[in-house]
């Protein structure tokens, strides 16, 4: 769909070549009141030179300026010889701002104010002083409208310019506010690398933190049992203890990298490590969240599971999964013995890994308890999607 302006356009090189006919054909019906022979021959050389004139226009073979004034001038002959012509200089009154400048194109529209108030009042040269009062009543007239339309036309375009300014500010600042977010993604980009480094070092914490509460101190008991193996139901118990510390190693082993994840979401993660040892609830839509959250919340879930089964000694637990419009929860709750927060608050190699492992993504990890009424795991973290 063509714009206002360009349907302007249109009507400056075709408008023309439909008023310049009309004029002639109006002008012919009065033509023996009004002309001479002579007259009539010099109108139809000048309607030649027009044409052509046009013609000269539509291809942009002449300059906007030399168009205007050659069109204007013979518009003014033209309306001196017959008073219809004037249908013709009416264009002047609509593309002098667009061929001329602001002060060039006023002085053309006063030119077409005569031509205008010379046909309105019956023909120029003026025939009496009556005709002559009213052509300077009329020109006074279209003279005051050329001022007021043009007065409007001013403050159109200021307006539009206005508008334009606004737009450019817009456009300027929606550019920065993408250069921002883009800044901001590279930003996270590299957060989110940076955790990925640490996360090296965390995980030999907590790998030691495993080792030291399962394996060492499985060992410790084999030794301690090996040394009065002289009893068969020491040499049994030994047996068992290896056995457990061994289930232990390969379980820490294990959770160093969420396998889980590499097929699945996480809520099906999820579902594979509480099968069999808590009850599973997700709400909310299910997204693909960025890995180093789903890693976060699957390790999480699964440090926050074995201490409802090695401590708390739970008969019944629950993980709730909840998806939500700008961040994900994950909470873990238990029935088992409780303790009391304030008093491992500095300790403790799992609660330490949980809290760690949200604030390295940017999320927060809560522990309500009570000795006797259980265990609640709260982690909240943003929702990130993947890629």
């Amino acid at each position: 769909m063509a714009t206002i302006q360009e349907q302007w356009e249109r009507f400056y090189r075709w408008g023309p070549f439909g008023l310049l006919p009309l004029a002639t054909l109006l002008a012919l019906l009065i033509r023996e009141q009004v002309m001479s022979v002579a007259e009539e021959q010099a109108a139809a050389a000048l309607l030649v030179t027009a044409a052509a004139l046009q013609i000269l226009h539509a291809g942009r073979k002449i300059p906007g300026p030399v168009y205007f004034w050659t069109r204007t001038v013979l518009a003014f002959v033209l309306t001196w010889l017959n008073p219809f012509f004037a249908v013709y200089a009416v264009l002047g009154y609509f593309d002098g701002p667009h061929y001329l400048t602001r002060h060039w194109a006023r002085a053309g529209a006063f030119i077409t104010a005569v031509t205008m108030a010379g046909s309105q009042s019956g023909g120029l040269p003026p025939a009496s002083l009556a005709q002559a009062a009213g052509f300077a009543g009329l020109l006074a007239l279209n003279t005051g409208l050329i001022f007021i339309f043009g007065a409007l036309a001013d403050r159109e375009a200021e307006r539009t310019l206005v508008q334009a300014r606004t737009i450019a500010e817009l456009e300027t600042a929606n550019a920065r506010l993408e250069q921002a977010l883009a800044e901001n993604a590279g930003l996270q980009a590299q957060l989110l690398v940076q955790a990925r480094e640490a996360g090296v070092g965390d995980e030999r914490r907590r790998l030691a933190a495993e080792i030291h509460d399962t394996i060492a101190q499985g060992l410790a008991g084999i030794i301690t049992q090996l040394q009065a193996a002289e009893d068969s139901e020491h040499v049994r118990r030994a047996t068992e203890l290896a056995r457990t510390s061994l289930r232990e190693a390969r379980r820490s082993v294990r959770d160093l990298a969420p396998a889980d994840l590499e097929h699945g979401t996480l809520s099906e993660a999820l579902k594979k490590i509480t099968e069999g040892r808590a009850r599973l609830t997700v709400t909310g839509p299910v997204e693909p969240l960025h890995d180093e959250l789903e890693a976060a919340l699957l390790r999480i879930a699964q440090e926050a599971l074995a201490n409802a089964a090695r401590h708390a000694h739970a008969a019944r637990v629950g993980v709730t999964l909840s998806y939500m419009d700008d961040e994900v929860t994950l909470d873990v709750r238990d029935d088992g013995r409780g303790f009391t927060p304030a008093a491992r608050a500095s300790g403790g190699f799992g609660l330490t890994a949980m809290r760690e492992r949200a604030e390295r993504v940017a999320g927060t990890l809560e522990i309500e308890s009570e000795p006797g009424r259980g265990t609640a795991v709260s982690a909240r973290v943003p929702l990130i999607r993947h890629g």
